[in-house]
């Protein structure tokens, strides 16, 4: 019979795993922002959305039901019946959002950020505003003019610019669903700041990426459009904008120095360092005389240079 497989066990004992999901909600009611695995992820937004649903109550055995249940009441209490109470007022569910944010190194288990919804670094809100405004600055240089150009009063929202892509629409709706007049304000003052940012690039990097003027001098063939301009990458950080100015540094802080990976054919200096003639003549003499070894690490790729290739001959077998 299946009793009991209702929900993850995450290979604890029950009362470690709820000890673990209490700390864990706690966390979250706390920073507002958590990252974790992404099935202890799950769990925790499932009792992180009882626990906001009886903030919204505010009565006292709804209090005391929060206050038993969290690990730090003295810090989440005020902000559960306070700020997130009248934040999600109008919310009748849905308060968490997960995001999923790779592996982890190591054990490569999912990762993912649970986050409350409308906090002050919703990802969700910042990436759908960075989305928007790099839209309409696409539209606004493909057609030289201002971003409306056309019909200025029928497109009041987002949802209603023809330019902006369906799936941008559609975050943006599920985002506005239940915002006020403020964060609908604040979302369009986001899209204009990355618009302006995007624009501002340096001159050296000949803009965004956009179709070339025509030339009539040089007519472009077929139907290939010639385009001018630097292509932007997921996650890039374009010319003149600060370290933090990229989408992935958003959910990830800022990026540490990763370990060069030498290319293969790559002779690493740290091993053998720089030979001279002396140094090569004496690898030679060492090569050739019977009973000594020579050090593997200068044979590391087949792939050199000629001139280290005539100089140290053939690779010596394990033998030698």
């Amino acid at each position: 019979m299946k009793h009991g497989v209702a929900f993850r066990k995450l290979s604890r004992t029950s009362s470690h795993r709820m000890l673990m999901l209490r700390n864990l909600v706690s966390s979250l009611l706390e920073h507002e922002q958590i990252k974790t695995t992404l099935p202890k992820a799950k769990e925790t937004a499932r009792l992180a959305e009882k626990i906001l649903s009886l903030g919204k109550k505010g009565d006292l055995p709804a209090q005391r039901q929060a206050s038993a249940f969290l690990l730090n009441p003295d810090k989440t209490l005020p902000l559960l019946f306070g700020p997130y109470a009248e934040r999600y007022k109008s919310r009748p569910g849905g308060y968490t959002r997960i995001h999923k944010f790779g592996y982890r190194k190591g054990d490569h288990a999912p990762h993912a950020i649970l986050e409350l919804c409308d906090n002050p670094r919703d990802i969700k809100f910042e990436l759908t505003a960075r989305a928007v405004g790099r839209q309409t600055v696409q539209r606004w240089l493909k057609t030289g003019g201002t971003a409306h150009a056309d019909n200025v009063g029928e497109h009041t929202t987002v949802a209603d610019r023809p330019w902006i892509r369906d799936i941008t629409k559609v975050n943006y709706t599920q985002l506005m669903k239940f915002a006020s007049e403020d964060r609908k304000l604040e979302f369009e003052n986001k899209a204009i700041d990355w618009a302006n940012q995007l624009l501002a690039e340096a001159e050296a990097e000949g803009g965004l990426r956009r179709p070339a003027e025509p030339d009539s001098k040089k007519p472009v063939p077929g139907l290939t459009v010639k385009h001018i301009g630097k292509r932007q990458r997921a996650g890039e950080r374009l010319a003149g904008m600060s370290d933090r100015a990229s989408s992935l540094n958003i959910a990830s802080g800022a990026i540490g120095q990763g370990r060069s990976v030498p290319r293969l054919g790559q002779r690493s200096t740290a091993d053998v360092g720089l030979l001279d003639s002396t140094e090569r003549t004496a690898l030679v003499a060492a090569k050739n005389s019977k009973g000594s070894s020579v050090n593997n690490r200068i044979w590391r790729s087949p792939f050199w240079e000629g001139g280290w290739k005539e100089a140290l001959g053939d690779r010596p077998s394990p033998s030698s």
